[in-house]
């Protein structure tokens, strides 16, 4: 049963976890935002860093008791507005199958549909990009179709290169960089979204929107 009440956990000393109540969905995001925007204000706190559903807080220095803090988020949660963020739109060219979709088949296989159609259906929505995370520059997106959804891999891959499109539950991303993965790779981009000589250095922000296009398909 998903509980509808916040929950709230201490990660050391350093740092306490936020996790709204409720399924991830775009609303619930945006009101993670507008609690990052307004925590990371409080001057106990030294960063608001928004996750899939959830917001982690680091300390300036670790507080003798945590209570008046949680009792902040809470009544600040129960407060919170969806803020609305007018990101910025990339369009992203994605090779579907072939080698760099080693796991298109195992895709096929669970969902029941063809490559043709995994491709189409794959590319037909605009994703927001709900948080960064993982490795640098790593974004995750909100708006997968629930017909692609594919349980994660029992057993990770070792490395899969900088630009995997894969699909993992009912989410779906786009690796920055290589390594260990264990969602289902079913595609592949050129597209950098991670490059410490930029500033910023990540090419997407949370708001923005990423739309894939079908650059080729490989039966």
């Amino acid at each position: 049963m998903i509980s509808d009440q916040p929950r709230i956990s201490v990660l050391g000393t350093s740092a306490l976890l936020f996790e709204a109540p409720g399924e991830t969905d775009l609303a619930t995001q945006e009101r993670i935002w507008a609690l990052a925007k307004e925590a990371e204000c409080w001057p106990e706190i030294r960063e608001a860093v928004p996750g899939m559903n959830n917001l982690m807080l680091s300390f300036s220095r670790p507080p003798a008791c945590c209570k008046p803090i949680e009792d902040r988020l809470h009544a600040a949660w129960t407060a919170a507005v969806p803020m609305r963020i007018e990101g910025h739109l990339v369009e992203l060219p994605v090779v579907y199958g072939g080698d760099g979709g080693p796991h298109m088949a195992d895709v096929m296989a669970h969902t029941g549909l063809d490559i043709d159609q995994i491709a189409a259906i794959h590319s037909a929505p605009t994703y927001v990009v709900y948080a960064l995370g993982s490795h640098p520059g790593y974004c995750y997106l909100g708006g997968m179709d629930q017909r692609l959804a594919t349980p994660r891999r029992k057993t990770p891959v070792v490395s899969i290169p900088g630009g995997a499109v894969s699909i993992g539950g009912a989410q779906t991303g786009v690796s920055a960089s290589a390594g260990p993965s264990g969602w289902n790779t079913v595609g592949s981009t050129s597209m950098r979204f991670f490059d410490p000589a930029l500033d910023p250095p990540a090419l997407l922000r949370p708001g923005d929107r990423l739309q894939f296009k079908i650059a080729k398909v490989i039966r």
